[in-house]
């Protein structure tokens, strides 16, 4: 997808993957097709149970009971971690060991977080959690004592998530969830919701972390049970969020409109949850659902189940009262729910014990305990190759389709096209191309980045003729966000010596004509903000805590969503503020990035900029 805009190729994916599956679907007169093949790929078996999956990038990394990984007849030594290539099923030379059972894995910025039994890693001591080089397998700074058995851990917004049945952290206490600095491995001493009994599963999305688990309460509050969302940086109890499951969580998978719940009790459930906590639909086995992930719109299910009910009715001991279909510890459910043809049919009693999805390879793994996957030999692990190629082949032919369809998307700018004229392209299909708006000698300046290149602006000045440069759009009407939800952000890479009292890096508007919202960074410090302001002139701003002034990259993002204003740096939630769901930016101003304008009080940005977007609704 080479002539697609970095920014926008996984989005794109996304769309071109859901528009095959209904494709394929009508034909078959069905609401959606499989993402994935029933059939399974090559792939490593164990000699012991396999309790948890997570891919980062091409490496497929688990986790469990085991001492041996066996690849085509071959045993080799892996006790309870073990890597592999997703592609080829190639055993990678990882071997990190651990004394007891590995429970969870995480995988963030080339880190493997576990969580578990054991108490030595490595010959280490590591209790209970620990971080491991995702390419070499050493332990890293993260060292706790934990009292109690943690059996879910997450990463995101900078954090590291622990959950299970905990009272204490290095003597903290701690209600069954703790969180860790994800750079320093520190316990997060501001982060400490609480649940009055055991946290099953933990979910992380842009807004919310969502626990999930066979708790009554979370903070204290009243029939706040087994399944809750508390803000992912003062772990407020979020109590918009109000589902009602009917027994006890095990495992969840979040994405943007929402979770997805695999519960326990007398037969097991996939439940689909909206923002609010509204059920948007229900799945009922025969068995426990104690595994899920999401992939392109399916939602896959594992468990110990045998059979999928035909209606919501089960009866004793989990049996489907009004019919039911063969699926033997494996599903798959349709965006709508309904349940499709996906059935590989594994064996076993425990059955599927976790999920995990790629969507950059279109690839679903399972573990457990199971020894055989459709009449292959498939020993507590196995993966489902989607198709990939052919949707790169596609894209590679349709990418003004593409383009159309990445909807949200208003602009975007990743600065490694030009068009005849000098001004650069929008990837985002729109047309918002910019020019160069320049004064005192300045100039557009490109400088590598990754495969592509970077925009380098004017460094710092003194004096009343420094260089002045910004891009600008001409015709942006279409990126007036309203009242709607807004996102926007951009990639910064900046020094210490080229901060200043305060520099644009993206600004639509002005305060006193229609409206604004902009991003820039605030002061010697080198901390980011994002603000917004209707007619009125008022600027509400979210603050970042974290400098980005540090000669290294980093990504930053800012979100209107609803009454919330929200703050992002390397994908982390850095700060919220309250703003009037009224909040209107409507303005006929023209975008400008880099500054507000040319003339001397311009705010000028001194550092340098990629990857630049904006994404309405």
């Amino acid at each position: 997808m080479a002539d697609i805009p970095r920014i926008l190729q996984k989005a794109l994916r996304r769309v071109l993957v859901t528009a095959v599956a209904t494709i394929v679907a009508a034909a078959g007169d069905t609401a959606y097709a499989e993402v994935v093949s029933s059939e399974p790929s090559s792939s490593p078996s164990f000699n012991g149970p396999v309790y948890a999956v997570a891919y980062a990038g091409n490496t497929v990394y688990v986790g469990g009971n085991f001492t041996l990984a066996s690849v085509n007849g071959r045993n080799s030594p892996r006790t309870r971690f073990a890597a592999f290539d997703a592609r080829t099923g190639e055993l990678l030379d990882w071997r990190p060991t651990a004394d007891a059972n590995v429970r969870a894995l995480a995988v963030a910025d080339g880190v493997v977080y576990a969580a578990g039994d054991f108490d030595v890693i490595n010959g280490e001591p590591r209790d209970a959690v620990a971080g491991l080089d995702g390419v070499d397998g050493r332990v890293t700074a993260l060292r706790h004592t934990v009292l109690g058995q943690p059996s879910a851990i997450a990463a995101g917004h900078g954090r590291i998530y622990l959950g299970g049945r905990i009272t204490a952290v290095d003597g903290v206490p701690r209600a069954n969830l703790a969180a860790f600095d994800a750079a320093t491995g520190n316990l997060d001493t501001f982060w400490q919701p609480a649940t009055d009994d055991t946290v099953n599963a933990i979910a992380v999305s842009d807004y919310r972390i969502y626990v999930g688990g066979s708790f009554h309460k979370t903070n204290a509050v009243s029939s706040s049970l087994r399944l809750t969302a508390v803000h992912p940086v003062t772990g407020e109890l979020d109590r918009g969020f109000l589902p009602k499951p009917v027994s006890q969580v095990l495992a969840l998978a979040a994405d943007d409109d929402g979770v997805y719940a695999a519960l326990g009790g007398q037969g097991g459930r996939a439940v689909s949850y909206d923002r609010d906590g509204r059920t948007r639909w229900t799945r009922v086995f025969d068995g426990d659902a104690q595994a899920i992930t999401v992939l392109d719109g399916t939602v896959y299910v594992g468990g110990h189940f045998d059979a999928a009910c035909t209606t919501t009715n089960n009866g004793a001991r989990g049996i489907c009262t009004d019919g039911s279909v063969a699926r033997g510890k494996l599903a798959a459910v349709d965006r709508e729910g309904n349940l499709l043809d996906w059935a590989p049919q594994a064996n076993g009693v425990a059955g599927t014990r976790d999920l995990a999805a790629s969507a950059r390879l279109g690839s679903v793994s399972a573990v457990g305990d199971f020894t055989t996957v459709s009449g292959l030999i498939r020993k507590r692990y196995v993966e489902f190759h989607g198709a990939g190629p052919v949707l790169e082949k596609a894209a590679a032919g349709h990418v003004a389709a593409l383009e159309k369809a990445a909807a949200g998307h208003v602009a975007a700018y990743n600065f490694d096209s030009t068009v005849a004229d000098g001004t650069y392209d929008d990837g985002s299909g729109h047309g918002h191309l910019l020019h160069a708006v320049a004064r005192n000698g300045a100039a557009p300046r490109t400088v590598p980045h990754g495969r592509g290149q970077a925009i380098r602006f004017p460094a710092r000045c003194t004096g009343g003729h420094c260089p002045r440069l910004v891009l600008r759009a001409g015709d942006t009407t279409g990126l007036n966000p309203g009242t709607g939800p807004l996102r926007y952000g951009a990639g910064v890479l900046m020094s210490p010596d080229e901060t200043g009292r305060g520099e644009n890096i993206l600004q639509k508007g002005y305060a006193t004509g229609g409206g604004q919202y902009k991003l820039q960074v605030d002061g010697l410090s080198g901390k980011p903000s994002c603000g917004m302001s209707d007619q009125t002139g008022t600027l509400l701003t979210a603050w970042s805590r974290t400098t980005v002034a540090d000669d290294r990259w980093h990504t930053l993002e800012c979100r209107r969503s609803g009454a919330e204003l929200s703050i992002l740096v390397d994908g982390r939630v850095e700060s919220v503020t309250a703003i009037p769901e009224s909040l209107s930016a409507d303005s006929t101003h023209p975008l400008t990035i880099g500054g507000k304008g040319v003339a001397d009080n311009n705010d000028q940005f001194h550092g340098t900029l990629d990857d630049v977007w904006i994404k309405i609704g």
